[in-house]
């Protein structure tokens, strides 16, 4: 386990993220065992109420199993974790994780034509309060003068939209992916611009639901985000593809020749 010392200023929210990393990069594994609180206290260089506050966040994140008297084991986050840990593993120690981020775009793309589609189902039960919204998130996207306002407003029509939909478990969800994407919000608004800025494409599906039109709200909401989503999967998998500087490069053509002389 590579820990690393803590400066107490940073903690215990830096243990937590500590070993977050560790168990989502399969440095510790579902099964392993916990170092005690008194050793992890000392690798970290933090006192034992920081370690013990960080390892009560890693079990109500279902991150890991704590037995009162007995030891501490590492859960499969894949199986166990919910999706308020999502804000955690797409940004870590300051950088985008890309296979986080392709997931996130994913989600969205799979989850947000139905809600758009469950809306148009459910305008009837709207009240007045709610229907303004999605006309002033509209009227806001109108008049944002750039990326990252434009953003913001996005952000405010899918949440009316969740808001018409009326399902406690997309609204959930919502909460949970918006909190993940708002961190890296300002660094990837310039790849989603060209979907804010399709003013047309946000007053189609306006229109298919307050018209209660399920089936073109579906298609709408699908048309407007597919081309963002497909380049925003190419971007990350591109990202992801970098080689790290840290690693050597590949050996190139010239040593196999002379190893092979």
């Amino acid at each position: 386990m590579a820990l690393t010392p803590i400066t107490k200023r940073l903690v215990p929210d830096d243990v937590f993220d500590q070993l977050l990393g560790e168990v989502v990069d399969g440095s510790l594994s579902a099964g392993d065992t916990l170092p005690s609180e008194r050793r992890l206290s000392e690798l970290l260089g933090v006192s034992r109420p920081a370690v013990r506050e960080a390892l009560q966040r890693m079990s109500a994140t279902r991150l890991v199993e704590v037995r009162h008297g007995g030891a501490t084991t590492v859960r499969d986050f894949q199986r166990y974790a919910g999706l308020d840990l999502l804000p955690r593993m797409l940004v870590r120690d300051g950088e985008l994780d890309p296979t986080v981020a392709r997931s996130i775009i994913e989600a969205r793309f799979a989850i947000a034509p139905g809600v758009a589609r469950m809306a148009a189902e459910r305008i009837g039960r709207a009240d007045e309060h709610t229907r303004r919204a999605l006309e002033e998130a509209l009227g806001t996207l109108a008049a944002a003068g750039d990326p990252v306002a434009r953003q913001h407003a996005a952000l405010a029509f899918w949440d009316a939209i969740v808001d018409i939909a009326d399902s406690i478990v997309f609204r959930m969800m919502f909460n949970n992916l918006r909190l993940a994407y708002e961190p890296a919000l300002e660094a990837l608004a310039p790849l989603l611009d060209g979907e804010v800025s399709n003013l047309d494409g946000y007053r189609e599906i306006r229109d298919a639901v307050v018209d209660g039109l399920g089936l073109a709200a579906q298609g709408a909401a699908t048309d407007l985000l597919r081309p963002a989503t497909e380049a925003m999967v190419d971007f990350l998998d591109a990202l992801q593809d970098e080689p790290d500087e840290d690693e050597p490069a590949e050996d190139g053509p010239g040593k196999d020749e002379g190893e092979a002389r």
